[in-house]
């Protein structure tokens, strides 16, 4: 199974039976999470399964919707909210401090314009003390940078800079967050510079 997540390009037709094994293990595996009590000692045993790189103090809500949770990197003390989507084939990294709201959407993988069963692959990265908010979709290749604010309902089709407000369909710049702003979101999170 290949790992490099800057080049991937995944053949649907023709999947090994060691990867079908696999996503019909982790689809098994949503499936029970989805079913189970929140905020019971069984949830984050499967929380922690489902995502076996998760930081401590994380948690994710369901339902949640996500194929390939191996491609998923969770930062610590992030919480993402009910409904969330994880189309992590080109793999999804989420540092420390973030927040995702309810139903936003994270997707690093797309379907070949031409091979309809290629799939292709970018990853997505959301950077340190990033809010994205509900109903925002993150799309192939982005880079949310730290301490920004994604607008809900925002598509994100570019990178996002650092210590800025996003929104809208296509996401556009809205403002520079204040150094004191900035500040602010550092000690809330423990972490002062």
């Amino acid at each position: 199974m290949k790992t490099d997540y800057e080049e991937l390009r995944i053949d649907c037709a023709h999947q090994s039976a060691e990867e079908l094994a696999l996503a019909r293990e982790q689809a098994q595996l949503l499936f029970r999470f989805n079913q189970t009590m929140p905020m019971t000692e069984e949830y984050d045993q499967l929380m922690h399964r489902l995502f076996p790189r998760m930081g401590e103090g994380s948690v994710v809500r369901t339902p949640l919707t996500v194929v390939r949770p191996h491609c998923v990197t969770i930062g610590r003390r992030v919480t993402v909210m009910n409904g969330a989507l994880m189309m992590a084939a080109g793999g999804i990294t989420i540092d420390d401090d973030v927040q995702i709201a309810a139903n936003a959407q994270l997707v690093s993988n797309n379907h070949d314009l031409v091979d309809r069963m290629v799939i292709t692959c970018r990853p997505v990265r959301i950077c340190r003390r990033v809010w994205i908010g509900a109903g925002a979709t993150i799309l192939p290749g982005v880079t949310v940078g730290e301490n920004s604010v994604v607008g809900a309902g925002s598509v994100v089709t570019h990178d996002v800079e650092p210590n800025t407000i996003v929104a809208g369909n296509p996401a556009r710049l809205i403002r520079r967050l204040s150094d004191e702003e900035i500040a602010g979101a550092a000690a809330l999170a423990g972490r002062t510079e």
